[in-house]
């Protein structure tokens, strides 16, 4: 069962204040809107096309040459992680548009590329935006046997080659999620309260349908379009869908998953921080003055931003996280950055093996 764990919101009323008036200033100050500009439409076109051009070149072309059709799986690969950091992920925070139809139409890109967007809305923006690094409520660090992510969590003997086979196991997820994944959360959800027992059979058909459609079109056709034996398809399909799988676990575990972020486990399900302090101790920056890291990872470099600001489109991440980083510092609270993406990468991996050579459970107390 997940906890509903509390903070102490009282705390860093000041700090929370003043960021906010300072980043509505920016905006008011420069007469732009908080949602997407002309600079994310160039880039939602650009990831599209990234994405869907390969995938009609495939069914269509009559291409049978493999190297040519490994080249045009792995571009839709790249692509497929691409509109998940950008156009996906800005949309179902309720950031691409103001406008909430044209919001809700971008959502349709979460089920181009397999994933359902209830079930990412509920996990990623309620739980884990909310509960971040927090044991048994942020279902991004539940424990999955074969990885131990912090010290709350048991160790088996095994953890101590995590380092060396997590890049194997991060195909995993994303495999999962456009196979089972969907269907045994939307249970769990219902279990939970997540999802309201009166809307439930309306949502489970709505997650059938939308994942019908995927595998129809993005699994079925080319199986039975593309002029090869059906096998080659789909070991192309599932190579392809391991490249999507490890590029989203490195952008989002160097967020998260790194030697500076704090993880916590509270017995009284009571944070004793607040909760704007919380996403300050548990999430971490990198490159951010690389610019073309942040156009493809849709400002996800910008975690902390992020975090801070779901409600505001990435392409302002850089600009507001001068704000932020000058508050942060008058307050005297937090800000982890790593300068490079190389680098939280490496932090990442030098967690992964101090978790798995550490056998004593620590509980971090806020």
């Amino acid at each position: 069962m997940i906890i509903r764990y509390k903070f102490e919101n009282k705390l860093d009323r000041e700090f929370a204040a003043a960021l906010r008036t300072r980043v509505n200033a920016y905006f008011q100050d420069n007469q732009i809107q908080r949602n997407a500009n002309s600079q994310m439409i160039i880039k939602t076109i650009s990831v599209l096309a990234m994405y869907l051009v390969p995938y009609f070149l495939l069914i269509l072309a009559g291409f049978t040459n493999l190297w040519l059709l490994m080249g045009l799986w792995m571009l839709m690969g790249i692509g497929k992680a691409f509109i998940g950091t950008t156009i996906m992920h800005d949309s179902i925070h309720g950031s691409y548009f103001k406008n909430q139809t044209m919001n809700n139409l971008m959502t349709f890109s979460a089920t181009i590329v397999g994933v359902d967007k209830l079930i990412w809305h509920i996990q990623h923006n309620v739980l884990h935006h909310t509960y971040t690094n927090l044991e048994h409520s942020d279902e991004d660090i539940l424990p999955r046997f074969v990885f131990r992510y912090n010290t709350n969590q048991p160790h088996k003997w095994f953890h101590k080659f995590q380092h060396i086979y997590a890049p194997i196991f991060y195909c995993v997820p994303l495999l999962e999620w456009i196979t089972t994944k969907d269907f045994v959360k939307v249970f769990d959800y219902r279990r939970d309260g997540l999802i309201k027992k009166k809307d439930f059979p309306k949502e489970l058909t709505k997650v059938i349908l939308r994942k019908v459609f995927y595998w129809v079109v993005f699994l079925v056709l080319p199986v039975m379009l593309i002029s090869v034996p059906a096998w080659i398809t789909i070991l192309m399909i599932f190579a392809s869908h391991c490249i999507t799988g490890i590029m989203l676990a490195m952008i989002f575990q160097t967020a998260h998953v790194v030697e500076p972020a704090e993880f916590f486990e509270e017995e009284d399900e009571r944070v004793k921080h607040s909760w704007v302090a919380h996403q300050l101790k548990t999430t971490c920056n990198y490159g951010m003055d690389d610019k073309v890291l942040s156009w493809f990872l849709g400002g996800l470099n910008f975690q902390i931003e992020h975090h801070l600001f779901p409600d505001i489109c990435h392409v302002h991440y850089p600009a507001i996280s001068k704000l932020v980083q000058k508050t942060v510092k008058e307050f005297e609270l937090p800000y982890y950055a790593f300068p490079s993406f190389g680098a939280a990468v490496a932090s990442h991996f030098r967690h992964m093996k101090e978790m798995g050579s550490a056998k004593d459970l620590k509980v971090q107390v806020a």
